[in-house]
């Protein structure tokens, strides 16, 4: 079977018991729901049958399904006490059957899910994965995706998109583990889930048994701080009889500090200009999959020669292998949590960014969110989007909603999120329709100069500006971008120096702590990245830029 993107998808929990089912799997495309006995052809696994690497390039639509077909062997040695079959993405609603029995089902695109699979493997298998996708005709998460995609807005894909694997272990196991450094006291809390009464961990080369299922304070010695020029990762292995768990975790601290009456970011005590880029996550040929893990650290290595520090994961979850690369080159995330809703409304959505609107979030008719069961199933994606991602030290900032895109209750929502997470901050809203809630204050400019607001009771950011476009030629798609155009790379350059020196430099001193620019590359008819959609042009020498980014700080 052709492998792709077999590695381990997850560094931060990681096992030597793994079996990648990525490959060419059997599909069919029907109005009926019924498992088909006969299938089209193949598709390539874990690509989208939209995109041109799936090999099939068609457009799922709300009334068809796509059925997915995989026969597989397991040798006997692989199969312990338990084995777990993971998908760590397929958008939308997914049900699995193996070798005929049902296993369950999962509504949302943009999380991980698995089932325990002992009792049904047999020695030949076969796998089935029914999908469907309403895309933006439903309120569950879409994010950009939308049917009548343009301008800002995405051609949805549907089905599996991220890795598929097994792993199989013991009775007693390393279920979960949750690490949470604290560089003031020179300490990691951990806490490993399990049956299991003890696990042994290792870590700075000494063996340590304690409890599982509570909190464990560790004395870190002589402690290393991750930062960004020096993003030292502690290597963690926890053992739990068979069961071997690799992990690393890193001595880091995010917070708001207060500084000549200004509050900034600080990344372990010391104030931060958190300069970043907008990243999307697409790729020409794999939309929301990367061909390789490479175009991963390509882009993450393009925005750090940028001479940028952060980027902002916009509306989009990636699978860990993405942040186990931002933990490892010391760039600084903010992540997005992934919008739904129902058809959002132009007046609540687009207006506020020419007339500065802002509207109550319980109102939701207007904000799209009038479905009960679509608002509580966006509160329990939120809480599992920080449970999944909590153990990545990049991480330093959680985004809500943004531009009020299926925005509701944020007042009510955000304590529960601070709950889970006490380690990071969090934006409750991006752009617009601020709660006047919380630590940031979060401002979206384009195409006016960027004035900044005059209390400055919180941390201010401009978490997205900028926009410019230099097309290039044979590397775009059809359609046009909605941001200002350039012809030549000296135009744009400039252009640039002009924004960063007018819009975020002169800011600081007056209390601006952090820009987002939009964005790192093209995605689709949008074409203001500093690299184009299919990451064959870098379309300015990132050394230039970088030479005026580094004029960013505090």
């Amino acid at each position: 079977m052709q492998k792709i993107l077999s590695e381990y998808p997850n560094p931060q929990f990681q096992r030597d018991s793994y079996i990648s089912l990525n490959g060419e799997w059997e599909y069919k495309i029907s109005k009926n729901p019924a498992i088909p006995d006969s299938f089209d052809g193949k598709i390539l696994v874990p690509f989208s049958p939209e995109v041109e690497l799936s090999g099939v390039n068609h457009l799922l639509l709300p009334d068809e399904y796509l059925f997915y077909k995989l026969e597989f062997e397991v040798d006997d040695d692989f199969v312990k006490d338990k084995v777990f079959l993971h998908f760590l993405g397929v958008d939308q609603i997914a049900e699995v059957y193996l070798n005929g029995a049902y296993l369950g089902k999962h509504i949302g695109g943009y999380l991980p899910f698995k089932f325990e699979i002992k009792d049904k493997l047999e020695k030949k298998n076969v796998l089935i994965v029914k999908v469907q996708d309403l895309s933006d005709t439903s309120y569950h998460s879409r994010g950009k995706q939308k049917l009548e995609h343009g301008g800002i807005w995405y051609t949805p894909q549907s089905g599996i998109y991220f890795p598929v694997y097994l792993e199989s272990v013991p009775n007693e196991y390393v279920e979960n583990n949750r690490l949470t450094p604290d560089i003031d006291n020179s300490s990691l809390t951990i806490n490993v889930t399990s049956k299991a009464n003890k696990c042994l961990i290792n870590i700075q080369n000494k063996d340590i048994e304690i409890d599982c299922n509570k909190d464990v304070v560790i004395k870190i010695d002589n402690m290393h701080l991750w930062t960004t020029s020096d993003p030292y990762l502690y290597p963690l292995v926890i053992k739990i009889g068979e069961d071997i768990v690799k992990s690393y975790f890193a001595m880091r601290k995010f917070s708001i500090v207060e500084v000549n009456g200004i509050k900034r970011f600080a990344l372990n005590n010391k104030p931060i200009f958190m300069k970043g880029v907008l990243d999307q996550g697409y790729y020409k040929k794999g939309y929301l999959t990367p061909e390789s893990y490479d175009d991963y650290i390509k882009d993450i290595e393009l925005a750090k020669s940028l001479g940028f520090n952060t980027i902002r994961k916009h509306i989009k979850i990636e699978i860990p292998r993405w942040y186990y690369e931002c933990d490892k080159r010391g760039i600084i995330v903010w992540q997005d949590f992934v919008n739904g809703g129902e058809t959002y409304n132009s007046f609540c959505i687009t207006l506020p960014l020419f007339s500065h609107f802002h509207f109550k979030d319980n109102h939701y008719k207007m904000f799209a969110r009038t479905n009960i069961e679509g608002r509580k199933e966006a509160i329990e994606e939120f809480k599992q989007t920080v449970k999944y991602l909590y153990n990545f030290p990049s991480i330093a900032l959680w985004t809500i909603f943004n531009e009020g895109w299926g925005q509701f209750d944020v007042k009510e929502i955000m304590p529960q999120l601070q709950e889970l997470d006490k380690t990071r901050i969090f934006n409750h809203v991006s752009g617009w329709h601020d709660q006047k809630i919380g630590e940031t204050k979060s401002m979206h400019v384009y195409f006016q100069k960027v004035r900044l607001p005059r209390k400055k009771d919180r941390c201010i950011i401009l978490s997205e500006f900028g926009g410019l476009v230099l097309p290039i030629k044979d590397h775009l798609m059809e359609g046009n971008s909605v941001y200002k155009k350039f012809t030549s790379k000296e135009e744009f350059v400039n252009a640039y120096e002009k924004m960063i020196n007018r819009d975020v430099l002169r800011h600081i001193p007056k209390g601006l702590s952090a820009s987002i620019y939009t964005q790192l590359s093209d995605v689709e008819e949008e074409t203001n990245g500093f690299i184009t959609f299919d990451r064959e042009i870098i379309k300015v020498d990132p050394s230039i830029i970088k030479k005026i980014n580094d004029k960013l700080s505090i």
